[in-house]
């Protein structure tokens, strides 16, 4: 972990998982001259004195080594790149846009559609200045000239917009024109005389941008002036149009019968949404490439709201939303490569990179070759949610509020992330503009993704950190086990588990696809057996993105307990089209597979125990309490001091729970801190009902021999290690494992 936040030592890799044979490259940055690297198997991570306290394994010689530091530079804000906007060198020229800023009067440039150099002044473009106003900017060697409309732009308003300039005349004029009658912006056309060199404006080394400004340093493209706010329909003419002209591109008329043979470039937002391929329709096709992953699938100028389908109305969805603060790739040099040897044991592993006080550890998984032996038991960590909580920032005073009510504890990489805001943002967060952040990258460094990383609100390890409670388990009743990750399941769907007995989950796999979903389904009805041993499980509907891997899409909608809400029309994934949300709502409620669902979230200090139930004394379930000699259960943990806490699901059969699913224990009394969800709130009128918020154990068997035990709390594998693993939980969790590992035992 990052001791010290203000000496910097802290990386990343290029894929979650890897497979023997394949190569895995990390990307560190550093202050220090040097630092050291070795190849650590993470084994345990909670570092407190009352459990078995940190645990890994180092193979020396693997990836042991000392390397020059090296300091790496992180830049944010998302845009289109030109990639042969070289050509877009012109004399006389109009460029036109429909524009909604959403912060227009931020204190600086913002460039709308540009040919720019932020180095050297050079170029044209169509920017906001500093105040929110439209300005052309003209630059050449020693003079820049500016063109500025007379009114302030207001946010969150669409604007036609457009900036010209005729060479011969010496004539610039910028066009602003709204969308709606009750705009307090006034339609506004400002000419002016200027003098400049017109060759020394295009001939400039600036990239073409859309929605920023670009520089090309050493073959890499450097962007500044990122905008803020959404872009449709952006064009480039090869003249400057007249007023009357823009006036009949500003009510939708065809550019090419306005301005027949002098459009340049027509960019069409509309198309190949889940691409980050942009289209140019125009003439020439100066096609473009989305880079940062700005926001698409969003409404235009032009949204009437008869359809919020991107798909089934899409010239009402040609807007681009651009953030200042959007980040998919870091895109830091390689500083280790390493390509994985064939027989090397499948875990969780860690590049560990120390250099004086300083330490960071890289994490990954290796998993089994395609097609190769395997363990009868699979841990499935839930990367997709690693992914969704990324640098999460919530009790950040420009963030939501959170949800919890108990003090936090920043741990010393939240100190550092707060320091470093081009580090990214989580699916919890909202961008500067207050939009909610939808998409999420495993491509930058991840501070949560951490071993020893403890969540500020619990006092204690979550995600990554909280699932090594399972590894330590796992080592601890000596069986052999793999480890995949999400993105594997989601990849490789039902093939990944088949010859694997049982799946053991995360404690917290919150975000699925529905390539998992189906995955699991098909496994269990066939035979398998799942170990939920977690809480809050197949809640969110998630898409990974089909070009980039790497990255994740949520749209949170207009139910569940979220940290924001979807804009009105922008519920449907760009990536895949399809709605989100919750699962819920897709009619893949999560109780039908787990047997429970969402019940309650909460923090107070307090995790508690469980009861059985009288159906767990019955015969054909009692295997399950094998040892156990009390009612009462799981009064003890790392997390908060108990089994049940967190958040929390319940069996319902009004949700989808299976008849045949048996509750063996519950966990209630839960204090004022924990509330039930959002959608839950609505359906018993605000009023939290007796017995709602509860953690219930079920086991659901299905006549294939498959079958799904549910423990319904986060916290509770944090239990496991309690007086040396010599405890109930440790002894439930046991029982069902070795059961469920026979083929026609007890788990059948």
């Amino acid at each position: 972990m990052l001791e010290r936040p203000g000496v910097e030592l802290i990386g990343y890799s290029d894929r979650l998982s890897v497979a023997p044979g394949e190569a895995i490259r990390f990307m560190i940055s550093t202050e220090r001259l040097e630092y050291e690297s070795a190849l650590v198997r993470l084994i345990h991570g909670d570092t407190n004195p009352n459990g078995p306290g940190f645990k890994e394994e180092v193979f020396p010689g693997v990836l042991d080594g000392h390397h020059r530091g090296e300091r790496q530079e992180t830049r944010t804000g998302s845009y289109v790149l030109v990639e042969n906007g070289d050509s877009l060198r012109v004399g006389s020229f109009t460029l036109q846009a429909w524009i909604m800023p959403t912060l227009p009067n931020r204190g600086r440039w913002q460039a709308l559609l540009s040919r720019w150099s932020s180095n050297t002044h050079r170029g044209y473009g169509m920017f906001l200045d500093p105040d929110g106003y439209l300005t052309l900017m003209l630059g050449a060697p020693g003079t820049v000239e500016r063109v500025r409309a007379g009114t302030r732009l207001c946010r969150d308003e669409w604007q036609f917009v457009a900036a010209t300039f005729d060479h011969e005349a010496g004539a610039a004029c910028v066009h602003q024109s709204p969308v709606s009658r009750w705009s307090r912006v006034e339609l506004t056309s400002i000419s002016e005389r200027v003098d400049i060199d017109t060759a020394s404006c295009s001939e400039v080394t600036a990239a073409f941008c859309i929605g920023a400004a670009g520089d090309l340093v050493a073959s890499r493209h450097y962007v500044a002036d990122a905008f803020d706010g959404k872009i449709d329909r952006p064009r480039v003419f090869a003249r400057s149009l007249a007023s009357a002209e823009l006036e009949r591109l500003a009510r939708g008329e065809d550019p090419a019968e306005v301005a027949a043979g002098v459009v340049l470039a027509e960019w069409d937002f509309s198309a190949e949404q889940g691409s980050t391929s942009i289209q140019d329709v125009g003439p020439h096709r100066f096609d473009g490439s989305a880079v940062n992953m700005p926001t698409r699938g969003v409404t235009g100028h032009n949204w009437s709201g008869a359809e919020t389908d991107f798909r089934l109305r899409p010239n009402e969805y040609g807007a681009i939303h651009f953030h200042s603060d959007d980040l998919e790739d870091a895109g830091w040099r390689p500083s280790i490569e390493w390509t994985v040897p064939t027989g090397v044991r499948s875990g969780v592993y860690a590049l560990r990179l120390r250099a004086g006080d300083s330490e960071d550890h890289i994490p990954f998984v290796i998993r089994p070759s395609v097609g190769e032996s395997h363990a009868r038991v699979a841990l499935l960590l839930p990367t997709l949610t690693y992914l969704a909580y990324a640098n999460e920032r919530m009790g950040d005073p420009m963030q939501p509020n959170s949800p919890f009510d108990w003090p936090s504890a920043w741990d010393p990489l939240d100190h550092y992330l707060d320091a470093h805001p081009e580090l990214g943002k989580s699916l919890y967060d909202v961008h500067d503009d207050f939009s909610g952040v939808c998409y999420s990258s495993a491509l930058r460094p991840i501070v949560s993704l951490r071993p020893k990383y403890r969540f500020r609100f619990l006092h204690a390890p979550r995600h990554l950190a909280g699932d090594l409670y399972l590894t330590d388990w796992l080592e601890h009743v000596d069986v052999e086990y793999d480890v995949l990750t999400d993105g594997d399941l989601h990849e490789e769907g039902q093939a990944l588990l088949e010859g694997y007995a049982v799946l053991i989950t995360g404690g917290h796999p919150e975000y699925w696809t529905a390539n998992m979903i189906e995955a699991v389904e098909a496994w269990v009805g066939t035979g398998g057996r799942l170990m939920y041993l977690g809480g809050n499980g197949c809640y969110w509907v998630t898409s990974v993105h089909t070009e980039r891997p790497h990255v994740i899409e949520v749209r949170r909608g207009y139910a569940g307990s979220r940290g924001w809400e979807s804009e009105p029309g922008e519920l449907h994934h760009s990536t895949t089209g399809e709605l989100g949300g919750l699962w819920r709502y897709r009619g893949k409620l999560p109780n039908r597979l787990l047997g429970v669902g969402f019940a309650a979230e909460g923090a107070d200090g307090q995790s508690i125990g469980y009861r059985r139930t009288h159906a767990s004394y019955e015969e054909a379930v009692s295997w399950v309490f094998e040892g156990v000699e009390q009612e009462a259960f799981g009064s003890h943990g790392l997390v908060m001091g108990g089994a049940a806490g967190d958040e929390l699901d319940r069996a319902d059969r009004f949700l989808g729970t299976p008849p045949e699913a048996i509750v063996l224990a519950t966990a209630d009394g839960f204090g004022d801190a924990y509330d039930i969800p959002v959608e839950d709130d609505v359906r018993w009128r605000g009023r939290r009902r007796r017995g709602e918020v509860r953690a219930d154990v079920v086991l659901t068997r299905n006549a294939s021999g498959g079958a799904v035990f549910s423990v319904s709390s986060i916290s509770w594998a944090g239990a496991l290690s309690h007086d040396r693993y010599q405890n109930d939980v440790a002894r439930i969790s046991g029982n069902v494992l070795r059961g469920f590992m026979t083929p026609a035992g007890a788990g059948a």
